[in-house]
C-alpha cells in the first residue's frame, strides 16, 4: 500500500548519487548518499562503470524505503548527456560509459562541424558513436544506447523500460531542433540505430514501476540535473531564473511554450533547452554556463594552500573590505558564455606589495560572481526576458561573501535555497504531480521558500572586469580557435 504523500526521488550525480524521501511539504528526508566517483585514465578521459552505478541505486534505493516506508512514486534526476550502452537481452553494460566531461571525441566534433553537423564533445551523440564503434563496429548486435536517466530507469523496471524526458534527450544532439522527435540525418551519419534508442516520455507522467524495489512504487518523473534543480527552486513562470554553482556553474532561466529562435547557440552565448514536458506540452529554456566555479575554490585550497577548506574562504575573505584593485578571471578551463573561448586562461591582476591573502581570495570570490553576472546577461539576451530575482543553489551558496558579491554584481536580489542540491526536490515535484501528492505548478511554487535573502549593497565595477577578461582570452591560441 502506497503512502499517498511521500516520493521516493535517486539523483545520481557526476561524483555521486544518493536516494531520498521528499514528504508533501517539500522536506527532504531519509536520504541515503554514496560516491561515485567517475575514472579518468588519461587527461581529457571520464569514464563510467554502468554495473557498479546499478548496484548503488539499487543499495540507495532500497535503505531509503526501508527507512523512510512506502511511497507514492519514484522520481529521477541525473547528470546530463553521459552516455552509457547495454546489450538489451542481458541487461549488462558492454563497455565502459562515458562521462558528459569526456573529451575524446573532441577531432568527431570537429570534423562533423566541417560537414555542417553541429555537435559538442560534451554532448551524447559522438559519445555513443564512439562505445559503439569500439563494441559492434558492424552494428549487428541488439544494443541500448541511452543516457543515466535511461539506465536507472532499465535498472528500477528489470529491464521493462527504456526510456528518457526531453530535458535529457534535447542534451544528447540526437533530436530534432524542436525536440519532438530523434534527427534521422545525424543518426544516420553516426550510424546509430533508431531501435536503440529510448522512447521520449514526458517529464511529469506515470511510465512503469519500479518491480526492483519493494512494493513496485510507479516511475513518475524524469528530469535532467539542471531543469531538476530549476524546477527545485520554484521556477515554473517566464523570467524565473535559478544558478547553480556547484565544481562548474550553470544559470537556467525559463522562456515559455515557444522555442527560442537560434538553433544551438543564441547570439549571447546560451543554448536552449527544455525544462518541462507535461501532457504532451513543452516549456523551453535557455542555459547559460561557466566552466569552473568551485574548481577556483578548491584551487586556493588544494593548489594555492591559501585556505584549508572551502569554508574558510568567506572567513579570509571577510578581512578586507573589497579586493582592493585585484582582480581574478576564474578561467582554469577556459570561459563559457558569452565568450566560449577554451583557450583563455586564469589571470591575476592588479598585485601590488601590498596584497596579501584576503585580497587575494576575495578576488577569487568576487571574480566567480562577476562570471555570474556574465551568465544572467546571457540568458536575458539570449531569452529575451527579465530577470529579477536570481535564485541559487550548489555548494558555493553557502558561502555569505560569494553570495552577496553575487548580488552585487548582477545588481539582482539573489534567494539561497534551503535545499542546496534542489535536484531532488525537482525530480520529487516531477514524479508527485503525476500521483497527485501536488496539485500543480501553482502550488509548488508556492512552497519556494528560501532559506536567506540577499539585496545588493554597492555595485561591482563591471566595465573594469570586462577589462580583465580581455586580458586573460585567447592565452592558448589554437584552444582559443575550438568552436562547437
Amino acid at each position: 500500500m502506497t503512502s499517498p504523500d511521500r516520493v521516493l526521488v535517486i539523483d545520481v550525480g557526476t561524483s555521486g548519487l544518493r536516494a531520498a524521501v521528499v514528504t508533501a511539504d517539500s522536506t527532504v528526508t531519509h536520504a541515503h548518499p554514496r560516491p561515485l566517483l567517475p575514472a579518468s585514465p588519461a587527461p581529457g578521459l571520464v569514464e563510467l562503470d554502468g554495473a557498479e552505478m546499478a548496484a548503488a541505486v539499487l543499495e540507495v534505493a532500497r535503505a531509503a524505503l526501508e527507512a523512510g516506508g512506502p511511497v507514492a512514486a519514484v522520481g529521477i534526476a541525473d547528470q546530463r548527456a553521459s552516455t552509457l550502452v547495454w546489450d538489451r537481452a542481458s541487461g549488462e553494460p558492454v563497455a565502459r560509459g562515458l562521462g558528459w566531461q569526456d573529451l575524446r571525441t573532441v577531432g568527431t566534433c570537429l570534423e562533423l562541424g566541417a560537414e555542417g553537423i553541429r555537435l559538442a564533445p560534451n554532448l551524447s551523440a559522438t559519445k555513443a558513436q564512439a562505445i559503439l564503434d569500439e563494441v559492434d563496429p558492424d552494428r549487428r548486435r541488439d544494443l541500448c544506447v541511452g543516457t543515466v536517466d535511461s539506465w536507472v530507469a532499465w535498472t528500477l523496471s528489470e529491464g521493462a523500460l527504456h526510456v528518457t524526458d526531453p530535458t535529457n534527450a534535447a542534451l544528447t544532439g540526437l533530436q530534432t531542433s524542436d525536440a519532438t522527435d530523434w534527427d534521422d540525418a545525424v543518426l544516420d551519419r553516426l550510424r546509430i540505430d533508431r531501435a536503440s534508442l529510448p522512447t521520449v516520455v514526458d517529464t511529469v507522467g506515470v511510465v512503469g514501476e519500479a518491480t526492483a524495489l519493494p512494493g513496485a512504487p510507479p516511475i513518475a518523473g524524469i528530469v535532467g540535473d539542471q531543469q531538476a534543480s530549476l524546477a527545485g527552486q520554484g521556477c515554473f513562470a517566464p523570467g524565473q531564473a535559478k544558478a547553480t554553482f556547484g565544481t562548474g556553474g550553470m544559470l537556467d532561466v525559463v522562456v515559455g511554450p515557444e522555442r527560442p529562435g537560434f538553433a544551438s547557440r543564441g547570439p549571447a552565448g546560451g543554448f536552449p533547452i527544455v525544462t518541462w514536458a507535461r501532457a504532451g506540452e513543452v516549456t523551453w529554456g535557455v542555459e547559460a554556463a561557466m566552466l569552473s566555479a568551485g574548481t577556483n575554490v578548491e584551487w586556493l585550497r588544494d593548489d594555492m594552500g591559501l585556505i584549508s577548506s572551502a569554508a574558510e574562504s568567506h572567513d579570509v575573505a571577510s578581512a578586507c573590505d573589497d579586493a582592493e584593485g585585484v582582480w581574478f578571471v576564474p578561467a582554469l578551463l577556459g570561459l563559457g558564455a558569452p565568450r566560449w573561448d577554451y583557450g583563455a586562461r586564469g589571470t591575476l591582476l592588479g598585485l601590488t606589495r601590498g596584497s596579501g591573502r584576503a585580497q587575494v581570495v576575495r578576488a577569487v570570490l568576487e571574480g566567480v560572481a562577476h562570471r555570474g553576472a556574465d551568465l544572467l546577461e546571457t540568458a536575458e539576451a539570449d531569452g529575451g526576458c527579465r530577470i529579477d530575482a536570481l535564485r541559487i543553489d550548489g555548494g558555493m551558496s553557502d558561502n555569505p561573501t560569494f553570495v552577496q558579491a553575487l548580488a552585487d554584481a548582477t545588481g539582482r536580489r539573489v534567494e539561497v535555497s534551503p535545499e542546496r542540491e534542489a535536484t531532488t526536490l525537482g525530480a520529487a515535484y516531477a514524479a508527485g504531480l503525476a500521483t497527485g501528492v501536488w496539485s500543480g505548478t501553482d502550488e509548488l511554487a508556492s512552497l519556494w521558500s528560501p532559506r536567506e535573502v540577499v539585496e545588493p549593497v554597492r555595485q561591482l565595477d563591471r566595465e573594469r572586469w570586462q577589462e580583465a577578461v580581455r586580458r586573460a582570452e585567447r592565452w592558448i591560441p589554437e584552444l582559443s580557435g575550438l568552436d562547437f
